[in-house]
């Protein structure tokens, strides 16, 4: 079903964007997500900032909360210019960008969050039938960020393969999904910001997900245990788009300044969200008396097999439901990327590095006259 975005909704938007200031043009933003999520705290509440900053003042950001846009409504929102600028999860509308869902479906493979969002960024700018498929889908794409390595948090202990059986878990995308139901358990298709609530109610017994959910969820609240067996990373994101309107009314000089700031903030978003978060989340959970639990090797094992056959699968199933053609062909293309990052990034650590060589690689070499277009 068609999200619908509410009068009121466009009329909180107008109406607060009237009285922000008028020096710079403040471009509509929302992260659709929670406060204590780092793509609101880490992304979207530092764009008006480092903009400012790369913009030398002629552009701005007006944050927008998830009461205004969520999530599932990213799509209409920018379609609409209800917001100019948005956190779009293509894992949402996987038939409209088969491309970007195409790298979803590779979820499994991810073990370096940098790597993943450093290898998604460059597959997206330099393939031109991802490009044709945001124009018509009528945004701009400014690069993608990465979860830490996904863990079970669930309301019992998991440790082997047979604790899983028959248990429901909250899936994020089809890769995940065919985890799950490989091992026996029962994956449910939830926004994310419905997990605290179909986890109380009992629809589900835990979630595959970032261990930061403890906090940016309140999970912490209701998982028993999390078992860290390597579930891969959610990198199919598109963490700065911008509608076609906003994106032909800028200057390339503006555009540029734009991607310089997203291209920051995406690397600032995903230490936050790998490294800094998880140990927080792990240090409070913890004290909470969450169990944190290592897999039997044998389920290891399988686990790691799993993921790594299901690189073929990815390419059948994005053909089979997208009718995506060459799909084998873009799966290996897109591991030759991740080899060529992890090469990159090896021992490089702080997001300013991972930033300037993403930038170097990829943005310096594109003609911002031309693209988006």
């Amino acid at each position: 079903m068609k999200t619908i975005l509410t009068t009121t909704a466009t009329a909180m938007v107008l109406a607060l964007a009237a009285t922000h200031g008028a020096e710079a043009r403040d471009l509509r933003a929302a992260s659709g997500a929670p406060p204590a999520h780092p793509s609101h705290s880490h992304m979207y509440g530092m764009l008006d900032e480092v903009l400012t900053e790369e913009s030398g003042g002629a552009l701005g950001a007006q944050l927008f909360g998830p009461e205004v846009v969520s999530l599932p409504q990213m799509k209409d929102a920018l379609q609409s210019d209800l917001v100019e600028i948005g956190n779009m999860l293509p894992l949402y509308f996987p038939a409209e960008l088969p491309n970007m869902a195409l790298a979803g479906e590779l979820a499994l493979q991810g073990r370096d969050p940098q790597v993943m969002a450093a290898a998604m960024t460059d597959y997206m700018v330099t393939c031109e039938a991802c490009q044709e498929e945001l124009s018509e889908f009528g945004v701009a794409y400014l690069g993608s960020g990465s979860s830490d390595v996904y863990a079970l948090l669930t309301n019992k202990p998991v440790r082997t393969q047979e604790d899983l059986a028959g248990m429901r878990l909250r899936s994020g995308g089809a890769p995940f999904s065919r985890w799950a139901e490989n091992f026996g358990a029962v994956p449910a298709s939830i926004a994310v910001g419905d997990t605290f609530e179909s986890m109380s109610q009992g629809v589900i017994d835990g979630s595959i997900a970032s261990v930061a959910d403890l906090l940016s969820f309140r999970l912490i609240e209701l998982a028993d245990a999390v078992t860290l067996i390597p579930l891969g990373t959610y990198h199919a994101t598109s963490d700065f788009t911008v509608s076609d309107t906003a994106w032909d009314s800028l200057s390339v000089e503006e555009r540029t300044a734009l991607a310089r700031a997203a291209n920051k903030l995406n690397a600032v978003f995903t230490h936050r969200w790998s490294a800094e978060m998880p140990q927080e989340a792990r240090a409070a959970a913890e004290e909470a008396g969450i169990e944190f639990i290592e897999p039997d090797p044998a389920f290891l094992e399988a686990s790691n097999a799993f993921a790594e056959a299901d690189a073929a699968t990815a390419a059948t199933f994005s053909t089979e439901e997208f009718g995506l053609e060459n799909a084998a062909e873009r799966v290996a293309r897109f591991e030759e990327l991740i080899t060529k990052w992890e090469g990159l990034l090896e021992g490089v650590e702080t997001p300013e590095e991972i930033a300037a060589i993403v930038q170097t690689e990829v943005w310096d070499n594109v003609d911002f006259a031309t693209y988006g277009q």
